[in-house]
């Protein structure tokens, strides 16, 4: 086996089957002809089919070059120069890249340690905003790279406090910790000015294809506006994001799978001196290590093939963040870790029995 990359939140496991029959059957319509969606009244099959599982008007399904592509509109139409955006401070850093695209101001807000998690403190949220009046708000659930999410008690408080505010929550790392689609019906009916991303490339395998979408409240019709495509979308990437959508089974499979794997890290983290784990609902962990051996683990981890992300955020310079691989990947990080972190040759839970998703 050769390098094992875990640095970029992927999905190892790989798209469903039926995506690679999708490509093998590909033809000239998908690929050399505009779509002629718009004809029939709809941006095309996709956002007709997303419209249909989450209960909410097409109109407000829009498609995007992956999330990042959504984030980036929905900030370059709300955001001015010179206006203020209210962002969590431990988070992706393309979010205080793509506020300063627009030469905004940015405000941060903190994610809180507390018994052992991350956590979102909602007063210092709605502190800032009462501070602030920032026109547009970022939350990230899962957040990336803590792993956690926002609860819905406290969203739903946030949103009726920020109602002045365009609000985008960035669910890309939806699915993980759970498919249920309920709230986004009730948070767009108690907010029209809310935004909320999601994308294929993490929970469905499909990074490559660098295709997202969001759904928008009914107030944002600039959004819905500013993001036409007269002449549609990428046709083949669409029809392979129907096929993922068509085989919730083996997505859920893998769910499973990178929980078990995430638990499994958590166990075997916490018995390292030194290191913290802290919980995910992402395909990805967060672990704190002793910061002064830094050179030493990079070196080590390199030297088993492995690659992971040593963090240089502020507040999480001594913090790795781990993407959890196939079952077969993780077993071998987690017995590089051991090795390098303890001289410890062998696991004290993990066996490296191997149960494919396919």
């Amino acid at each position: 086996m050769g390098l094992i990359y875990l640095d970029r939140n992927e999905n190892q496991y790989g798209p469903a089957p039926a995506c690679y029959q999708v490509l093998r059957e590909a033809n000239l319509e998908q690929l050399s002809l505009y779509s002629r969606a718009y004809a029939t009244g709809k941006k095309s099959d996709l956002s007709d089919r997303l419209s249909a599982d989450l209960g909410i008007p097409e109109s407000r399904v829009l498609l995007s070059y992956g999330s990042e592509d959504m984030l980036k509109q929905a900030v370059h139409c709300y955001l001015q120069k010179g206006e203020t955006i209210l962002l969590p401070h431990q988070s992706w850093w393309y979010y205080k890249s793509v506020a300063k695209e627009v030469f905004g101001t940015e405000i941060h807000y903190s994610m809180k340690e507390r018994g052992g998690l991350f956590v979102y403190d909602l007063q210092e949220i709605i502190d800032q905003y009462d501070r602030h009046h920032p026109q547009v708000i970022l939350i990230a659930s899962p957040n990336n790279p803590t792993g956690n999410s926002i609860g819905m008690d406290t969203l739903h408080r946030l949103v009726e406090h920020c109602a002045l505010s365009v609000i985008v929550l960035d669910e890309a790392y939806f699915g993980f910790g759970g498919d249920g689609n309920g709230h986004i019906k009730t948070l767009l009916d108690a907010h029209p000015r809310m935004v909320i991303l999601r994308t294929f490339s993490k929970y469905f395998a499909l990074a490559g294809l660098r295709i997202g979408y969001s759904i928008v409240g009914r107030e944002l019709e600039q959004l819905v506006a500013f993001s036409a495509r007269y002449l549609g979308y990428n046709q083949l990437s669409e029809k392979i994001a129907l096929a993922a959508l068509d085989d919730p089974a083996y997505y859920a499979r893998i769910a499973q799978a990178m929980r078990e794997d995430t638990e499994m890290y958590f166990q075997e983290f916490s018995l390292i001196e030194g290191f913290t784990p802290f919980p995910s609902e992402a395909n990805f962990m967060l672990v704190r290590y002793p910061r002064l051996r830094k050179k030493e683990l990079k070196a080590g981890l390199e030297g088993y093939g492995v690659v992971v992300k040593f963090l240089d955020d502020p507040g999480l310079e001594d913090c790795i963040r781990i993407t959890i691989g196939t079952k077969e990947q993780n077993v071998r990080v987690m017995e590089a870790f051991r090795e390098v972190a303890t001289g410890v040759p062998h696991l004290s839970t993990v066996t490296p029995e191997i149960s494919q998703a396919r």
